[in-house]
């Protein structure tokens, strides 16, 4: 089924709220996909459109050629890196292959606990109502549960929060201890201040235990092109892993961008910073609505809890929709209390934001509510 132009938006809001992704097709403002809108620079789809009868006509090329050209982006040596289509493979191949036990703090990105067999995840609850990741309890956690593979998200998805460098590295050294493998997914980290201190990339070689997903995606604005990278300097693990993905795993358009992307390093920092200017207006502008707990966002996207006495967070999504054509996500399928009063929302231009905020406060029944 697809939507057309007899369905009411009512209609058109349960066929959406169904899908995960396409959305661009359907004519609604999109504040629940979680993307830079300022990168890539329109010089990067010239390349593209001109490179477009070879990148259709041949084959890419295979992983090892792959890995060079992320690690060229990166700065880091090739056999440290399995290239994914979209993080998501590369999570499919851990989860569900590689790991015998595996812990996540949760709420948290659902795609490593869903891809595991039933029985292998454990969840393992956010200090509540900080939502702040205690890494001493996890660590014990993951011991007492025998778990070979632990994973955190950094900033977290949908919390927006991130885990202090010196909290990551703690963990990754008691975890080591007990041959557990830790996990850092930095796919919103560039949106966060001063990344390139917060990254743990560069601290590979003292942990042979960490492993470092990156979503390529949200950062750098290319969801279509479904491109991960996995690094560790931990040889054994990264060949299980490349060893799960096919020959031709990524495609020519693909490849193309991680060709070019050198050249654009300085418009990827600037774009950086506008989503964040962006976001932390939106940040004050939601601080402002009268009863709404709003969580001081590192990535662009940001969490907050409705206020008392309003309708439940799915109430709000549909409405916002149905009256103002705009989309946001609630966080009812994720694993926290109280999880349908949560809201998780990505930040768009300044000018959408400040329409979104509006709307907010008219379908919460706030009318003039904001401080």
């Amino acid at each position: 089924m697809q939507p057309h132009s007899c369905m009411t938006q009512s209609e058109k809001y349960e066929f959406i709220s169904g899908q995960h992704g396409g959305y661009y097709r359907h004519g609604f403002i999109d504040h629940a996909y979680l993307y830079n809108l300022y990168f890539p620079p329109e010089a990067v789809f010239a390349k593209l459109k001109d490179q477009i009868h070879d990148l259709v006509l041949n084959y890419p090329v295979a992983q090892d050629a792959l890995a060079g050209l992320v690690g060229r982006i990166i700065d880091q040596p090739a056999e440290r890196i399995v290239v994914g289509n979209g993080a998501a493979e590369l999570i499919k191949i851990v989860s569900g292959h590689l790991a015998g036990k595996l812990i996540v703090p949760v709420p948290s990105f659902n795609e490593y606990a869903n891809a595991a067999p039933a029985g292998q995840v454990v969840e393992f609850p956010l200090e509540f109502p900080s939502f702040q990741l205690d890494v001493d309890k996890f660590a014990a956690e993951a011991l007492r549960v025998n778990a070979d593979v632990a994973v955190v998200v950094t900033p977290n998805n949908p919390t927006s929060m991130l885990i202090p460098k010196p909290d990551l590295v703690r963990l990754a050294k008691k975890l080591e201890m007990h041959g557990c493998m830790l996990i850092v997914d930095e796919s919103f980290l560039d949106f966060s201040e001063n990344p390139e201190q917060t990254s743990l990339e560069t601290d590979l070689d003292r942990y042979p235990n960490l492993v470092i997903f990156k979503s390529m995606s949200k950062a750098y604005g290319i969801c279509g092109l479904r491109i991960g990278y996995m690094l560790t300097a931990n040889s054994e693990f990264a060949e299980a892993v490349r060893n799960g993905v096919h020959i031709w795993n990524i495609n020519g358009f693909a490849e193309e961008f991680l060709r070019i992307l050198p050249d654009y390093k300085q418009e990827f920092v600037d774009s950086c910073k506008r989503v964040r200017t962006d976001r932390d207006r939106l940040y004050e502008k939601l601080c402002a609505i009268e009863g709404m707990t709003v969580y001081k966002p590192d990535a662009n996207y940001i969490f907050c809890r409705l206020p008392d006495g309003v309708q439940h967070a799915p109430g709000i999504v549909e409405k916002l929709f149905i009256r103002h054509n705009m989309y946001i996500k609630d966080c009812a399928g994720k694993t926290q209390p109280d999880a349908d009063r949560y809201l998780r929302i990505a930040s768009r231009t300044e000018v959408e934001n400040c329409n979104l905020v509006d709307a907010l406060i008219d379908v919460m029944g706030l009318g003039n509510g904001a401080a």
